[in-house]
């Protein structure tokens, strides 16, 4: 599985959660300790907020560790909100377009988890995706789709309804066509105001999701792993659960997809 971090707060160089803690993210890629696989090589991917309202995106293919870039990149880049990836790729091709995080105007969007077998049933995912969307559609992985699906389903008013909505219809496709784990889900996405998070699954395997409040540096960070294996302070978010971070506010909220996806049965 893959492994991802965010930040809100007042602006910081992206390497302060990136590259600099010594459980980072790059260190993450290469020693991940909560989650099935260690490593996490089949590319990486950033997504910052600054002064316009589309987020800046760099991607690449290589091991995060591997790319001087990617480190040039954050020690001079400064946002108040962002988010970064490492891919472990299910199935799909290792490429910049199927690197996480996705955009479509001012959202940002990635993810960490399966829809179970969905090699079976990739093309009805992508029939749920309208034509006119569609175009936003780059690469071929379960996330970009699942993320389309949710903008469809009126990400802009209703983020955490708009996310159990494309959620539910992706549980129902796994049941229908696919395999258990119908849905597992650890995700974070951010229309550039806001930074949201969710944790869940249909089983008992929810991949990990935490959260911490820095004094230091006035803000948040949001992670799969606590990046300090001794620093405290860090709060896991329950399994079902859609969190809202607005600033040093924090809204934990119920997530069941699954209610939606029965009810549709």
């Amino acid at each position: 599985m893959c492994r991802w971090a965010a930040y809100i707060g007042k602006p910081i160089f992206l390497e302060e959660i990136i590259s600099q803690p010594g459980h980072s993210l790059i260190h993450q890629s290469h020693h991940a300790t909560q989650c099935h696989s260690a490593i996490n090589a089949d590319g990486f991917g950033l997504a910052w907020y600054s002064d316009k309202i589309e987020p800046g995106l760099y991607r690449d293919v290589l091991p995060a560790w591997s790319d001087p870039n990617l480190r040039s990149l954050t020690a001079q880049v400064k946002s108040g909100l962002f988010m970064a990836h490492v891919r472990a790729s299910t199935g799909t091709a290792t490429s910049r377009n199927n690197c996480h995080p996705f955009a479509h105007a001012q959202w940002s969007f990635m993810h960490n988890g399966q829809v179970g077998g969905y090699d079976s049933y990739r093309r009805a995912a992508d029939m749920m995706i309208p034509d006119a969307l569609y175009g936003s559609r780059k690469g071929a992985t379960d996330s970009e789709a699942l993320f389309l699906v949710a903008v469809a389903e009126g990400l802009d008013s209703d983020p955490k309804g708009a996310m159990e909505r494309a959620a539910a219809r992706f549980i129902s496709l796994a049941r229908e066509k696919g395999t258990a784990p119908h849905l597992r889900l650890t995700a974070a996405m951010s229309d550039g105001k806001r930074l949201y998070a969710m944790r869940y699954a249909t089983d008992d395997a929810a991949p990990s999701l935490y959260h911490r409040w820095s004094e230091t540096r006035g803000g948040r960070a949001v992670v799969s792993e606590p990046l300090e294996a001794e620093e405290v302070g860090w709060q896991e978010v329950p399994p079902s659960s859609f969190c809202t971070f607005d600033g040093d506010q924090v809204l934990i909220e119920s997530f069941m997809p699954c209610r939606l996806a029965l009810a549709a049965e």
